[in-house]
């Protein structure tokens, strides 16, 4: 685990070479990878009709078991903190989505979804005070366009309450990794920990709300109980400290295009095991998805000019 001060001291792990950034990169990439599987799991294995408890299961419990394990809480204003960022990253998250599901093709909510990289371009620019970037825009608009191409149909509707959903839970979630990235994490607090903080929030924020929607939980058999361990574990408790770990490691708009990932996973997994068909123009997609997280790695050439000429100094948002 790599201290704020070590950050401090190596301008590189800050900005970041693209290739001492890889094996950070590819940890971080497994976060919206494992992500990718949830429409599978929910659809193939959990109880139909209960998204938020799914949601619930997913979030709450994993970071219980991250507080246990790490026996830390948050201290002074990382209360309120730990609180905003959970329900930014998790707790407002999923009922969005259940939301936009709802009233879009899973495609169009998917592409609506795929927007979060051109918020976070936005909010570096006014939250963090990083250099405006065309580069970053249109690489994120190619980035949408190609996720557009893989998942949705030829016969896609459009709802105006189903779109704002995911917007709102797309933005939402764009301003917790941006917030993320400039508050950090507390001296002496594990990753474990951390994403257990934000867990444990989102989840409390999903609890009272599941039952009032959903009402009671469903019956839960061997395939179920599976199916909510995998998005506990891999897509809970792993994947989100594999993320935070991401945000605080790498430039903030580099991790957030590494979610296009996700739908691109569920377009695969639906193709292997749902018997789904990828044509021309899903792979055409894919290639240009992929295109656009490729890029989002790649440090801008003029900041690539300027780190081999002068250091930044230390603090300094770039």
């Amino acid at each position: 685990m790599t201290s704020p001060a070590a950050l401090k001291a190596s301008p590189g792990a800050a900005r970041g070479a693209p290739r001492g950034n890889l094996p950070r990169t590819a940890l971080t990439a497994l976060a919206p990878l494992a992500w990718g599987t949830t429409y599978v799991v929910t659809t193939e294995l959990l109880p139909a009709g209960h998204p938020l408890f799914a949601g619930l299961l997913r979030a709450l419990p994993a970071g219980l078991i991250a507080l246990v394990l790490t026996r830390t809480l948050p201290r002074g204003t990382w209360w309120g903190k730990a609180a905003v960022l959970g329900v930014l990253n998790i707790g407002l998250l999923f009922p969005m989505l259940f939301i936009a599901a709802e009233r879009l093709p899973g495609g169009v909510a998917a592409t609506v979804a795929a927007a979060q990289p051109l918020m976070v371009a936005v909010l570096a620019v006014t939250v963090l005070h990083e250099r405006p970037s065309a580069r970053r825009f249109v690489w994120g608009v190619i980035g949408v366009a190609g996720v557009g191409l893989v998942v949705i149909g030829p016969h896609a509707a459009l709802d105006t309450a189903g779109i704002v959903a995911g917007l709102t839970g797309a933005a939402g979630m764009a301003l917790g990794v941006t917030l993320t990235k400039r508050w950090g994490r507390p001296a002496g607090v594990g990753l474990t920990a951390f994403a257990g903080w934000q867990l444990t929030a989102g989840g409390l924020f999903l609890l009272p709300l599941t039952f009032l929607v959903e009402g009671p939980p469903p019956a839960i058999d061997a395939t179920a109980a599976f199916g909510y361990l995998w998005l506990g574990l891999a897509g809970g408790l792993i994947a989100y400290v594999l993320w935070f770990r991401g945000i605080t490691t790498l430039p903030v708009t580099s991790v957030a295009v590494l979610g296009l990932f996700s739908p691109l996973v569920a377009a695969v997994l639906g193709a292997v095991l749902l018997g789904q068909t990828l044509g021309p123009i899903q792979l055409l997609g894919f290639g240009l998805s992929l295109a656009a997280i490729i890029a989002g790695q790649l440090p801008s050439p003029t900041r690539s000019r300027n780190s081999a000429s002068t250091p930044a100094p230390e603090g300094t948002s770039r």
